[in-house]
């Protein structure tokens, strides 16, 4: 775009491609502007631009606010999760912010049992014994893992993902415990704990489904993984800085816990080398809720909430 063009639609900077389906609105609604994330191109990228659609892997600070055009009237972030952004300096600036919750709840618990399973019963080690070649016939006393039936599944935070993840597991034959901010008086069946303490004494298997906050940075440290029971099975979807990598990584060589299933890193794309080491962990690059289902409806979630802001409106997924 010339910087003399006269735009006859709002101008959206996208930082990724979207979804085809979503993509195609967007097109059809906007004049995009791309942005490599390379600084030395924002300015161009930003240019005019009415609203910016972003992903987490965009990290929106306090300083990348404050050089925004004052043409910009909302942020859209392709997530739940908003902490990349600087809600309060985007506040500041009058700025609204739009997310994409609900819609990715089930494709995300899905996912999770997955790692749950592949982790309990070793999958990824399995496969990359096939792939080398390594595979000496049936074997009897190997690979052995966990089943789940039978076992108690500790879910941190009880939200959306929380809930449905709870009701996969119970088809499972898995009972439920859960540690939130506040007890839900809808789940009289499943346990809940008021304090870390019970609620990772109980934890033989632990879903990490909670926010990333200041309060829950390395929520999962040495001291509760001590806590856990020996040989407990972690799993996170969430976000990486709720768990001290360090930590993890130690009670995984040590056995404390059997395995981990692991979508999400504090410094993504880097992941922690101590994880590539070790054969009892199951790595993924954040694709819990890569399906095209989910990822059409987050695309036209967000898109929704943007072209509600600068329709004047507050729409429901405006933080």
């Amino acid at each position: 775009m010339e910087y003399n063009d006269v735009p006859t639609r709002p101008i959206l900077m996208l930082t990724r491609e979207l979804p085809p389906q979503s993509g195609q609105r967007a097109a059809a609604a906007f004049m995009i502007q791309r942005w490599n994330r390379n600084p030395d191109t924002l300015n161009q990228a930003l240019y005019g631009a009415d609203a910016i659609l972003c992903t987490p892997a965009d990290r929106l600070d306090a300083h990348f606010i404050a050089v925004l055009p004052a043409s910009v009237r909302v942020i859209g972030t392709f997530s739940v999760g908003y902490e990349h952004i600087d809600t309060q300096a985007a506040a500041a600036r009058h700025v609204a912010v739009v997310n994409t919750p609900g819609v990715l709840s089930a494709a995300t618990a899905e996912f999770t049992m997955l790692l749950l399973l592949a982790a309990a019963r070793r999958a990824g080690e399995g496969e990359r014994l096939l792939r080398a070649g390594r595979w000496a016939g049936f074997p009897i006393a190997k690979f052995v893992g966990t089943q789940l039936t039978g076992k108690r599944l500790g879910i941190f935070g009880m939200g959306r993902i929380g809930e449905s993840l709870a009701a996969m597991a119970e088809g499972f034959g898995m009972q439920v415990h859960y540690h939130n901010r506040q007890p839900r008086p809808d789940m009289p069946h499943r346990h809940y704990h008021s304090d870390n303490a019970s609620f990772l004494a109980a934890s033989q298997f632990l879903a990490i489904c909670a926010p990333a906050t200041p309060q829950t940075r390395h929520w999962l440290n040495a001291d509760r993984i001590a806590q856990l029971p020996a040989g407990a099975i972690v799993v996170n979807t969430a976000r990486g800085s709720l768990v001290d990598d360090t930590a993890l990584i130690a009670a995984l060589q040590t056995g404390h816990v059997a395995a981990a299933g692991l979508d999400v890193f504090a410094d993504e794309p880097n992941v922690p080398a101590g994880y590539l080491a070790l054969e009892n962990v199951v790595l993924t690059p954040h694709i819990a809720s890569a399906t095209s289902e989910t990822r059409e409806a987050m695309g036209h979630l967000v898109l929704d909430g943007i072209e509600a802001v600068l329709a004047g409106q507050h729409p429901p997924n405006q933080l």
